[in-house]
């Protein structure tokens, strides 16, 4: 008989091509499930590394000659393209520094004789002229545009400050050392130093400056050298050497506050030269061995003190300091020409650079801080600034700052404020703190319950309740987060605020009912017991806790009365212990019911797969039901226990709704769980579709989220490591 032939060969060929290309599907889309995380994790580490760089600047971006022998005042407009200079001899001049003409836009000359100078912050654009005799002229410079369809063109002007034509800076005839001003919308004031070491201070109302009221120091200031004026005219601050008088307006004038001694006992520190910060909240102290100190007020005992604040190291032959126009900044010169820019808050050197032959006469930034103009030997030269995040730091990101009128150095994350003058502060240390707390109070709760629900399903629960009860629970994971941080903060929060007592009570109670419902089984006896089929025993001990939970709510006002006066959160607050109606018992309770299914689903089929020889294997050797599922069913199902909990805890960090809903995202850092908090998802959430593109706070939202991204990687890379640790060491069972 000849043997049949039969090949498979042409359908092996087809299932090979198939196999091979599903191989290449999964391949496929494997490797863009990494390429994409790991194309998330470039992107944001690209949004936020420009926050850790240093500030840029190009130099000579302009430059021309002026005509002018004695600068006293240097100001640029925004654009970088227009200059004004005022001389000593009373000339006032618009230079243009696009270099097509040699000559000013726009020139006038001080109607006084100018022998004394003085100039207000550089954002306010204020400067002064005065003579030996008192007379004063106070005005600004106005960089106008004209914008038309043939571009943009400058017309410039001077703003001026109308006085009395009597008005003068002395009295008795005498003669005017030196003099500080300050220019309000209601109200104008000088400081006024004679030559018989007097100290006279004249405020004028801006819409009636015939009305003068003059306030006279008691007392004489010999060797004063230097007056200066806050933008509000409230402190004026008077420095001989290194003694500075702090003098602060009341109703009847000025009265000395305190007299601080800047170099704090130290000769070396002599004072050479003080400045008011951006915001007039801080001084800048200038030192003679090149350090520079900044001072603000701080309340202690219920009144205000300067105090030193931080101190930055300079060279000691720094000649100009110029702080920035509206941040918390400065820049410092060098006779050889070199450059420094320091953020206070941050305690940043932005910059560091050799800029110029030698230090300049003048220097004036804009007021938007994008150009810096210098003046030395008659040449303005215009230099473009790329500072954009001065204020960030890693210390000011996890460490403590100082802020100015902060009583001691805190962390704090407010990112916005109704006030011009406000400083953003950037501390990630609450918010990361308060996503570590909630994610702590979520896990306290889900995973005893979670575990422990799985480890009843799948090892002492009937298989006919098992069908119900474990799809039951998995699909509470499809419920929206958002419709739970609903219930939670609506519904939720207020039943827990009036009833606190009641909750207390139950999370003490419960756990009681449940062990006396257990030993009152255990003591019937056995012939009852046996008429209870196993696996059921959950529809006994359910309507007990559900019965005790409604008796303990329904007695809620007599175990307030009982235990706490009649009201809990007197009491609470008498203890120092704050509530507040959204707090982490509410997040830890919505949150956990949220996770429970993820820990409870995972845990629950790590349990039940265990092989059933094992359990039967020990069961057959004598082992009690208990010592079976402690010592070889837990032990073997470990890995996948860990791995539920770790997953979790993942989804907890990561939760935005609830916590947004359920928490009155506070920043804070405390642990009590009566008070809320603030966590990085719900900030990202929150605030950036209100931040600006490519701002700080902007760049520090897409840190947040690179910190969750690592945060979780960890977590996933920690979890994996000590369940393969743990499979390998019960691999043998």
């Amino acid at each position: 008989m000849a043997p049949s032939e039969f090949s498979l060969k042409e359908r092996d060929r087809k299932r090979l091509i198939k196999d091979r290309l599903v191989r290449l599907a999964v391949s496929f889309g494997g490797v863009s499930v990494l390429g994409a995380l790991v194309l998330i994790f470039v992107y944001l580490a690209m949004v936020v590394f420009p926050l850790f760089g240093s500030a840029k600047i190009e130099s000579n971006v302009a430059q021309v000659s002026v005509s002018t022998s004695n600068p006293q005042f240097l100001a640029i407009d925004e654009y970088g393209e227009n200059a004004f200079v005022v001389d000593l001899d009373g000339s006032m001049n618009f230079w243009p520094l696009d270099g097509k003409t040699e000559h000013a836009l726009w020139s006038d000359h001080l109607p006084i004789r100018v022998d004394l100078f003085s100039q207000a912050p550089p954002l306010d654009g204020w400067f002064a002229a005065s003579n030996v005799a008192g007379e004063v002229f106070i005005a600004r410079p106005k960089f106008s545009y004209l914008h038309s369809v043939e571009g943009r063109q400058f017309s410039p002007y001077l703003e001026r400050v109308s006085l009395p034509s009597t008005f003068r800076l002395t009295h008795k005839a005498q003669t005017l050392r030196q003099f500080a001003f300050s220019v309000t919308d209601e109200l104008i004031f000088f400081a006024s130093y004679l030559d018989n070491d007097e100290v006279i201070v004249q405020t004028l109302a801006s819409d009636n400056v015939e009305s003068i009221q003059r306030f006279v120091f008691q007392g004489s200031f010999p060797s004063l050298d230097q007056l200066l004026f806050t933008p509000d005219g409230k402190t004026l601050y008077l420095r001989s050497g290194s003694e500075l008088v702090v003098a602060v307006k009341s109703r009847q004038g000025y009265f000395v506050r305190e007299v601080v001694d800047l170099s704090q006992g130290n000769s070396d520190r002599a004072v050479t030269q003080i400045n008011l910060l951006s915001g007039a909240y801080s001084l800048l102290v200038t030192h003679r061995n090149g350090l520079v100190s900044q001072w603000f007020d701080v309340l202690q005992n219920e009144e205000r003190q300067l105090t030193q604040i931080r101190k930055f190291k300079l060279a000691p032959q720094v000649t100009l300091l110029l702080p920035d126009t509206y941040r918390k900044g400065f820049y410092s010169f060098y006779p050889n020409g070199t450059i420094q820019s320091h953020y206070t808050t941050s305690e940043k050197l932005v910059l560091f650079e050799r800029m110029y032959n030698k230090a300049p006469q003048l220097a004036a930034m804009s007021n938007n801080e994008l150009y810096l103009a210098t003046l030395s030997e008659q040449k303005i030269s215009v230099a473009k600034v790329d500072n954009d995040y001065p204020e960030i730091s890693l210390s000011s990101l996890w460490q403590k700052v100082w802020y100015e009128s902060y009583p001691e150095p805190q962390y704090v994350w407010q990112s916005t404020s109704a006030n011009d003058e406000f400083e953003p502060k950037f501390s990630l240390v609450p918010i990361a703190f308060g996503t570590l707390k909630a994610a702590a109070y979520a896990m306290l709760f889900a995973i005893p319950i979670a575990v422990f629900g799985a480890i009843y399903t799948a090892y002492f629960m009937s298989p006919r309740m098992r069908r119900v009860v474990k799809p039951s629970i998995e699909l509470m994971e499809a419920l929206p987060t958002v419709i739970i941080g609903f219930l939670a903060g609506l519904w939720f929060a207020p039943l827990i605020e009036s009833h606190l007592a009641a909750v207390g009570a139950l999370l003490l109670f419960l756990p009681i009912v449940m062990l006396l419902v257990g030993l009152g089984w255990h003591l019937l006896p056995r012939a009852w017991v046996r008429n209870f089929s196993n696996g059921w025993h959950a529809l006994i001990l359910i309507p007990v806790l559900v019965v005790s939970a409604v008796v303990i709510f329904s007695h809620s006002s007599q175990i307030e009365a009982w235990l706490f006066d009649g009201d809990i959160q007197i009491y609470l607050a008498q203890n120092g212990i704050d509530f507040d109606q959204r707090n982490a018992l509410v997040v830890g309770f919505a949150m956990g019911f949220a996770v429970i299914p993820t820990i409870f689903t995972i845990a629950e089929d790590a349990i039940f797969s265990v092989p059933k020889h094992l359990s039967d294997g020990s069961l057959a050797l004598g082992a009690t039901p208990w010592q079976t599922l402690t010592k070889v069913v837990l032990l073997t199902a470990s890995p996948g226990i860990f791995s539920a909990i770790m997953m979790g805890l993942g989804r907890a960090v990561g939760e935005t709704m609830i916590v947004l809903m359920a928490t009155g995202n506070t920043p804070i850092l405390d642990w009590n769980i009566l008070e809320g908090m603030r966590t990085l998802s719900a900030t990202i959430a929150v605030e950036l579709p209100e931040s600006e593109v490519g701002s700080s706070h902007y760049r520090l939202l897409f840190l947040a989220a690179l910190l969750l991204l690592m945060f979780t990687f960890c977590v996933n890379s920690i979890a994996e490591w000590v369940r393969q640790r743990l499979r390998a060491k019960y691999r043998a069972l």
